[in-house]
């Protein structure tokens, strides 16, 4: 049997509204943002999931209380923390203007936006390079990134066969994971706040079942 993960991305926050680099720096839900939630909790009340795990980050718990609360089906009403699923970290960039920042790294080469950089370098190779240019050394290269994102997969294939779960995450995490066990994601696209992505835990097999829908296929 498999275990079916359904990735939420949270809901649109302060700093997303103003193109903001917010990896482990926060901000509260915008009014959109908590709308975002609620939507997400509607889908999912479709499905029976037995498990609620959230990056620890306050706009991801937000994000799945109020996920929760918008789902009749389910008696779960607290989320998990889970760190292992927090977003990127950007170290010193943290806060910078998204476009500015993206004209500083990638600029020399005809890059001047997030998409473009991680449609022309991937997203390991741009954490790398974030990485390498943030002068205090705190920003996650892909292998810190990685070594951290494979202990939340050992949490979730230690769950019983069979379950189902949600994970409330962020939009540069979910876009690596889904890129990294898929070569049919456009790595250029962002998932949407409070859009829906669902992975497959079958074994040591990860299949990528559909990516950044805001409503769940048949």
């Amino acid at each position: 049997m498999a275990i079916n993960v359904y990735f939420v991305r949270h809901g649109q926050t302060y700093l997303n509204r103003y193109n903001r680099m917010q990896g482990w720096s926060d901000a509260p839900l915008t009014e959109k943002g908590q709308a975002d939630a609620k939507r997400a909790g509607q889908l999912l009340s479709k499905i029976h999931f037995d498990y609620v795990f959230s990056s620890d980050l306050a706009r991801t718990m937000a994000t799945a209380r109020l996920l929760l609360a918008a789902d009749p089906n389910t008696n779960i009403t607290e989320p998990t923390p889970e760190p292992a699923f927090r977003e990127e970290f950007f170290g010193s960039f943290e806060g910078q203007n998204g476009a500015e920042f993206a004209d500083f790294l990638g600029g020399a080469e005809g890059y001047h936006s997030f998409a473009a950089m991680i449609a022309g370098w991937g997203p390991d190779k741009l954490k790398d390079k974030i990485a390498a240019a943030d002068q205090y050394g705190d920003a996650e290269d892909s292998i810190r990134f990685w070594e951290r994102i494979n202990k939340g997969f050992e949490h979730l294939r230690a769950l019983p066969d069979g379950s189902t779960v949600v994970v409330v995450s962020h939009g540069a995490a979910i876009r690596s994971i889904a890129s990294h066990f898929s070569d049919q994601i456009n790595p250029g696209e962002s998932p949407r706040n409070g859009s829906i992505t669902k992975l497959t835990l079958d074994g040591d097999q990860t299949s990528v079942d559909f990516y950044n829908k805001l409503e769940i296929p048949d």
